[in-house]
């Protein structure tokens, strides 16, 4: 009888989001990983028949991690802050979460309405006490924006300034608001 896994699957999952988390998304193979936990490749490949069932285990964790983070935000424009902060403290998690092609074929209005941005979107509804598809029409800009500062942060395309980011999405928010009432 083969000896059973001392590596849970959960540590296994734990693994890949630290793995990925330091070293990024294309550090992730079964041997890296085994080699990150300290053990062989067969538990791994006991509990993971294939990388692609690891692969989406490990990024429910991370889209639940960011989710948590950017939620920890007490305003809309907190919740906008935090994405484009953490692209910059976290910038292999966000390149996991939104550079690895997830979301190819996807239009902007189909990115907001995924599960991932539920949370998101509920918070902008309530915030601005709009129904579903006036909050989806009042995000959609939003999100382009940030999600373009958060990309170049990530990706060391500019330098992430707090400061300047706050009065771009102000003044845009500002702008979308305008827009509403007329």
């Amino acid at each position: 009888m083969p000896k059973k896994p001392t590596t849970t699957k959960e540590e296994m999952i734990e693994g890949a989001f630290q793995l990925i988390r330091t070293k990024g998304h294309e550090s992730l193979t079964v041997r890296n990983l085994a080699a990150f936990l300290g053990c062989s490749t067969q538990p791994l490949m006991y509990r993971f028949p294939s990388l692609e069932i690891l692969w989406e285990e490990t990024y429910r964790k991370a889209d639940a991690f960011h989710t948590e983070y950017l939620l920890k935000g007490d305003s809309l424009l907190d919740i906008g802050l935090r994405y484009i902060r953490f692209a910059e403290e976290e910038p292999q998690l966000f390149r996991f979460l939104f550079q690895t092609g997830r979301f190819s074929g996807l239009s902007p209005e189909e990115m907001i309405r995924s599960p991932e941005s539920a949370g998101i979107l509920d918070a902008v509804r309530t915030e601005e006490g709009l129904d579903p598809e006036a909050a989806a029409a009042f995000f959609e800009p939003l999100f382009a924006v940030v999600h373009g500062y958060a990309s170049l942060i990530a990706n060391n395309a500019v330098i992430y300034d707090p400061d300047a980011v706050r009065r771009d999405l102000v003044a845009i928010a500002e702008g979308l608001m305008k827009g509403r009432e007329s």
